[in-house]
């Protein structure tokens, strides 16, 4: 199947599995990642209808969203570095992988400088997994109550990795922590943070029933990845 007929694959197995945990499809976001591929392989998916695109490294966007035309918007998904915070901010709609204030800062101070409120998510580790990015479960509520003391920037919700694995119920497990993470802060805060940036290929049908409001795809939609 081409990259279009993936994309519409995913969509009808979004709405079926949504409807079968009695949720609201319209609630779910998908996101192409579109990450090692070329622009025009992109360019394609926009001609025909794709509007969201994830990229995980602020360097390969940098070069690749300028040669891109017509309505499109891309978030960040990968790990964002301080000194990246500058391109980052003219670049992407949404931020994805805010896991310490020293980030959150700088992407405010960048946000100002262009008078923009930047979107982003605050990513956490709920695998417990040393390899992954993001903060612990337990010291989330800290790192969001700063963030939400600036100015420039717009906290939406949370992101989280699934551990890389075939335990379904240790996959499950990491996706419920999060929504329950972001209900307990909700309650704590006075806020009304929505989003759950949860689910990529591999695992996206539990992120679902677990409550995702954002999905990740790659592979499933553009297919093996271009190695760099």
């Amino acid at each position: 199947m081409s990259i279009v007929d993936n994309y519409h694959y995913i969509q009808s197995e979004i709405k079926n599995i949504a409807l079968r945990c009695n949720r609201n499809p319209d609630d779910i976001t998908l996101i192409a990642v579109s990450k090692t591929f070329p622009p025009e392989i992109i360019q394609e998916a926009i001609d025909n209808g794709v509007t969201l695109f994830g990229e995980n490294r602020v360097q390969e966007a940098k070069a690749k969203i300028p040669q891109l035309k017509g309505n499109f918007t891309f978030h960040l998904v990968g790990h964002l570095q301080s000194n990246k915070a500058k391109d980052a901010v003219k670049l992407f709609d949404c931020i994805h992988s805010i896991d310490r204030l020293s980030t959150a800062i700088e992407v405010d101070k960048e946000a100002k400088k262009i008078d923009t409120i930047q979107k982003i998510l605050i990513e956490v580790n709920t695998s417990g997994e040393e390899s992954k990015f993001g903060v612990v479960p337990s010291q989330a509520i800290e790192l969001c109550k700063s963030i939400l003391d600036l100015h420039n920037v717009q906290c939406r919700g949370f992101m989280t990795v699934g551990p890389l694995t075939d335990d379904r119920l240790a996959i499950r497990n990491a996706f419920a922590l999060l929504k329950t993470l972001r209900d307990e802060i909700n309650m704590k805060l006075g806020t009304s943070l929505h989003e759950l940036s949860m689910g990529m290929s591999g695992d996206y049908d539990i992120a679902i029933e677990e409550g995702s409001t954002m999905l990740r795809i790659g592979t499933a939609i553009f297919g093996k990845r271009i190695s760099q």
